[in-house]
């Protein structure tokens, strides 16, 4: 199916706008572009002076104001990637309202620009969020309705109704991810990453729940067929690896792949949680207790996706990474 898409791309030279082309997920998302044949724009805040590679479109900050009209000229496919995430520390005074700002603010100008520019696809990065925080024996599915539970969560779906109603006859995908991890991972990966390598003990042995996660390269594989694949327009797809997980398994995975030991140690659950309650990580220790597991069944049928990368494989990519930065390597 790449193979397919590359000749395609290759054939009729056709233009890919990527927000968010220079974060964690547009690096790889661009070259693996590029390699496949087609002319990568990117939508970036500042100019890059040591761009050689690219054709890119300076638009400064994402909201409500941002002129997209430059940016969407000539291009077939959208492919909006940047978002305000997941921020640990937060500093501003109404995060509710500065999640709107970005994502559903920004989300819609950018719409109503490519579908006057007669954008042929929008592809939207929403979240797994959009269908709620935990699972109990049933994975989540694209029928299930979406229960939102943080403002991250509810901006996302609220981006995703917005996409809708400025689409017109452009066509839209919309592909919801549960954690991503792969090199240049952030977060509580990397925090989980560093504390391994550095040894020190976690009380996670006594966990016993599933998370289902995402390599991040199996997701470009996922965005590359959804490029062009006639069946995946106007659908909403949800991803994950092959597996899911133990947080135990996790912990002991990302250990093989650093060649360090797995120090567990068993603490209850309960205790886990009252720590969280205790020291304000509730969320936090909520998702490393809790179960997440999502049912990719429509994507495999429709599309024929199947995600290339193992939990293994791309745990040794991202390990590989991680002492690269250690050793003053910034490559990713």
């Amino acid at each position: 199916m790449v193979q397919d898409l590359k000749t395609r791309a290759s054939s009729g030279a056709r233009t890919v706008l990527v927000t968010g082309a220079n974060g964690f997920v547009g690096t790889p998302l661009c070259d693996a572009l590029a390699h496949q044949g087609w002319t990568v724009r990117r939508a970036l805040r500042n100019k890059d002076s040591n761009n050689t590679n690219f054709d890119d479109a300076v638009i400064g900050d994402i909201g409500p104001h941002t002129d997209w009209h430059a940016a969407v000229t000539g291009v077939d496919t959208v492919i909006h990637l940047a978002a305000r995430t997941h921020v640990m520390h937060e500093t501003t005074g109404d995060p509710v309202a500065e999640y709107r700002r970005v994502n559903v603010d920004g989300t819609l100008p950018l719409a109503q620009a490519a579908r006057a520019a007669n954008v042929r696809r929008f592809i939207f990065l929403s979240s797994i969020k959009v269908n709620g925080e935990a699972t109990t024996s049933t994975p989540y599915s694209e029928s299930d309705e979406p229960r939102p539970a943080d403002a991250y969560g509810v901006s996302k779906r609220e981006a995703e109704l917005a996409l809708q109603a400025a689409a017109g006859s452009m066509e839209t995908v919309v592909l919801r991810p549960p954690l991503l991890y792969g090199p240049g991972v952030k977060g509580n990966f990397l925090r989980l990453m560093r504390a391994i390598e550095r040894g020190i003990p976690l009380p996670l042995a006594s966990l016993d729940n599933r998370r289902s996660l995402l390599n991040v390269n199996n997701l470009v594989d996922a965005i590359s067929v959804c490029i062009d694949h006639p069946a995946a327009a106007g659908q909403t797809y949800l991803l994950a690896d092959e597996v899911a997980v133990s947080t135990p398994e996790l912990a002991r995975a990302i250990a093989a792949a650093m060649d360090r030991p797995a120090r567990l140690i068993a603490l209850a659950p309960g205790l886990l949680k009252f720590a969280g309650a205790m020291t304000g990580r509730r969320a936090s220790i909520a998702r490393l207790t809790g179960s997440l597991q999502i049912s990719t069944d429509k994507i495999r049928r429709e599309l024929a996706w199947r995600p290339r990368y193992t939990l293994a494989l791309g745990l040794a990519d991202t390990a590989r990474w991680y002492y690269r930065q250690l050793a003053g390597d910034t490559r990713t």
